[in-house]
């Protein structure tokens, strides 16, 4: 069995959503799993488990300073472990090649800031969560979706772009790549 520690970074709960999504995957394939929000944890060690996805949502243009912080307090453990990073952002649900340049730009920020290279990386398309969003947030989030050209502009209600199968997929190849590991670990042993 094994044991996936899941620590992420989220402001309206949409990476959450993804975190505890992806530890459902794993445990119906019989290994455990942890997801844990990073900024709730101060004692959060990745050496006491087998494997570790880290998972953070931009906003502003970051991924999250405590996800940041966490990946560099514990880079050497996360070099050691098998790792994945999963971001999750709007501009991933846009279809241009402005977006896949932008996305790409949060994930090299990202690399670049934190000294980690992790050995799988996916890209979620978030929520547009206009329900939870303040006055100035809720106004600047629509003018942002407007410009963008998108019809998603009813501010009463939330849209999800997120494709739960491609989250689903990731935690599944995620898990071939341990149990091939540990397959390959067990030839070499006998």
């Amino acid at each position: 069995m094994i044991r996936v520690l899941i620590p992420y970074g989220t402001s309206e709960g949409h990476t959450a959503r993804i975190a505890e999504y992806l530890a459902d995957v794993i445990r119906h394939r019989g290994h455990e799993a942890y997801p844990v929000e990073i900024k709730r944890s101060d004692t959060l060690e990745p050496s006491g488990y087998d494997a570790v996805m880290v998972g953070a949502s931009v906003h502003g243009g970051k991924h999250q300073r405590s996800v940041r912080n966490f990946v560099k307090k514990n880079r050497q453990a996360l070099e050691r472990l098998p790792s994945a990073f999963f971001s999750v952002s709007l501009a991933a649900q846009e279809d241009t090649e402005g977006a896949r340049k932008e996305v790409e730009r949060y994930l090299e920020n990202f690399v670049q800031q934190t000294g980690w290279r992790p050995r799988m990386i996916r890209v979620f398309a978030g929520a547009l969560l206009y329900t939870q969003y303040g006055f100035v947030t809720r106004w600047i989030m629509r003018k942002i979706a407007r410009e963008k050209g998108s019809l998603d502009l009813d501010t009463s209600r939330d849209y999800e772009y997120t494709d739960w199968q491609g989250v689903k997929r990731f935690a599944e190849q995620f898990l071939q790549t341990l149990t091939s590991q540990e397959a390959a670990g067990l030839a070499r042993a006998g």
